[in-house]
């Protein structure tokens, strides 16, 4: 048996609920095996960010080199990508390397309202990296700030923001509706062929750190293992919903706590 191989290049979380530990979390949780590339240490824990250390271009570069020159990386997910030295570094490895399935998802602001992306790699993000994604996953104040856009408040509205997205050269673009209001969390994937939604009950519990993160891991995992696009979005789906649904058995921290990744092996 062979072991399908993600890989996520992300911000480590301190306190495991987001960032690189969420993904290989998800990975682990997915059947997947999970590799990364770290761009930024944060000290932070569930009530917020206390504090970022970048870390240096050029090793980012040798994370990468290191684990695509002997490990067969099937699919790839970006997170936090901090600044524009790290995005060029990102991108040339993207160049060097030609992942299958590249999932960007454009880590701008942390929860707590912390900065998570310089304002000079916004406009890096835009014109490097995104063409280099088979599928950009922002919520909406990200696509908003991505556009320099207000905030979407409507179907019709988030649907042209994804549109807009597409023309910055991704493939496709899931806006994550977790932001608005509503019984139901609608995602919304635009393509180029059209729009799918993908409805879920919206759960009462303040404990969604990591959500973004982990659907998008989700979604790389499931295109790891060889699930087309619609496919891999409508399982990722299904995951988070579940692990938000069982945040609330965790019990972790005194503010915004984790998502249960591991909720289908809970015996508890």
């Amino acid at each position: 048996m062979t072991v399908p191989i993600a890989l996520t290049i992300a911000g480590s979380d301190s306190s495991g609920g987001a960032g690189i530990q969420a993904d290989l979390k998800t990975f682990a949780a997915l059947g997947v095996y999970g590799a990364s590339v770290i761009t930024a240490l944060t000290a932070q824990n569930t009530q917020g960010v206390m504090g970022i250390h970048h870390v240096p271009a050029h090793f980012v570069t040798a994370q990468i080199d290191a684990v695509f020159s002997d490990l067969d990386v099937a699919a790839l997910k970006i997170g936090m990508v901090a600044h524009a030295a790290t995005i060029d570094a990102i991108v040339a490895g993207l160049l060097r390397w030609a992942p299958a399935h590249v999932v960007l998802d454009p880590v701008m602001v942390a929860t707590s309202g912390a900065r998570l992306l310089e304002f000079d790699a916004v406009e890096a993000l835009r014109r490097t990296l995104a063409p280099r994604a088979q599928l950009m996953t922002p919520n909406l104040p990200e696509a908003a700030m991505l556009l320099d856009e207000p905030v979407a408040e409507s179907e019709s509205d988030i649907v042209r923001q994804g549109q807009r997205l597409l023309e910055l050269g991704c493939a496709a673009v899931l806006i994550k509706g977790g932001h608005m209001h509503g019984p139901e969390s609608v995602d919304y994937l635009v393509t180029r062929q059209g729009t799918l939604q993908f409805a879920a009950p919206r759960a009462t519990t303040k404990n969604t750190h990591g959500t973004g993160c982990s659907l998008s891991s989700a979604i790389a995992a499931g295109l790891a293992k060889g699930d087309g696009m619609e496919t891999a979005v409508r399982k990722a789906k299904d995951y988070i919903t579940a692990a938000i649904a069982a945040a609330d058995r965790l019990n972790v921290g005194r503010g915004h706590g984790p998502v249960h990744h591991f909720h289908g092996f809970d015996r508890g």
